[in-house]
């Protein structure tokens, strides 16, 4: 799936699950790049999709109450302290200028993770993630892939990030990821390489093993989509692919990824996990589940003791 189209139809599922309102919806279309006219076929296209799917012919609940009404969050902490502890704000180079991100080194770690935001971009979310696996063993940097436009909190406001990652070219975030492997490289020498990301960031770390990325022992993409006809063979990593069971959107490729590993002869394993869509993980949204995330992540920590543990 290209990376516009990814971004766009995230819009089009946000309106549909109550989470934005159309208007909403529609601006931040306009802003990826679409006519008015074309954004409101999109949300028709996207409201007729979960009309005629079978949970929505049977007279199940609509996704937006059934997100409304997930349990409160109960997972880590996600609030501004919880980007704090553990961690702190660096800058490091790039191939394009200094990049941003948030380092959380840990105490004696067995491995070192690259952390890879959604389509909010750099937030206490995804900081907290970081300092999470930090505390349970790995040097986690979470970088931010809008660094060059002055950082995920330069751009005023989560409407405004997917149009600027939307405009950024594959090669620049693949350069920016390989820099922050660099930086993990540099701060805790000798240590295996792992990526993990979510959403959009489940789909760059598909698309970086697209690219080749032979120093990653591990990689864990959540909920992303992997490129049209991927090719992992230059890769060596051991990839845990998260799935969401209601997740229709992505799972559209996840047997193309699927195929694709067993071709490259990696090690790896697909998971879906139960009842849960899109975002599952996220704590701070609406699509929260604490019984799936705490499966998912325990299963993320039995890969990692696995494949990057020293």
């Amino acid at each position: 799936m290209a990376l516009r189209e990814y971004l766009t139809t995230e819009v089009g599922e946000d309106w549909v699950d109550g989470l934005i309102g159309r208007r909403e919806a529609i601006r931040r279309l306009i802003l990826l790049g679409m006519t008015a006219t074309s954004a409101s076929a999109l949300l028709v296209a996207c409201a007729a999709e979960v009309t005629s799917s079978p949970a929505g012919s049977s007279g199940a609940t609509p996704r937006s109450t059934v997100a409304a009404s997930q349990p409160a969050a109960s997972g880590p902490p996600s609030s501004p302290a919880a980007g704090v502890v553990g961690g702190q704000a660096i800058t490091f180079a790039g191939s394009r200028g200094e990049l941003q991100g948030f380092f959380a080194p840990g105490t004696q770690p067995s491995g070192a993770m690259l952390v890879i935001h959604e389509n909010r971009g750099l937030t206490d979310h995804i900081r907290s993630v970081a300092a999470r696996l930090a505390g349970d063993g790995y040097a986690a940097l979470a970088v931010d892939l809008l660094s060059e436009e002055g950082g995920t909190a330069a751009l005023g406001g989560e409407a405004n990030v997917p149009p600027v990652l939307a405009a950024a070219s594959p090669e620049r975030l693949v350069s920016d990821m390989r820099a922050g492997l660099d930086e993990l490289g540099r701060r805790v020498p000798g240590a295996k390489l792992g990526i993990i990301g979510f959403c959009f960031g489940g789909g760059m770390v598909w698309t970086l093993l697209d690219a080749g990325e032979p120093r990653l022992a591990a990689a864990i993409p959540l909920y992303g989509p992997a490129p049209t006809s991927p090719d992992f063979s230059g890769d060596t990593a051991a990839v845990l692919g998260v799935y969401a069971e209601n997740d229709s959107r992505v799972n559209g490729s996840r047997d193309a990824a699927a195929a694709a590993l067993t071709a490259a002869g990696l090690t790896h394993e697909i998971k879906t996990y139960p009842g849960v869509d899109h975002a599952f993980f996220n704590d701070t949204g609406a699509r929260y589940s604490p019984t799936q995330a705490a499966a998912a992540y325990a299963d993320v920590l039995a890969w990692l003791g696995s494949h990057l543990a020293a």
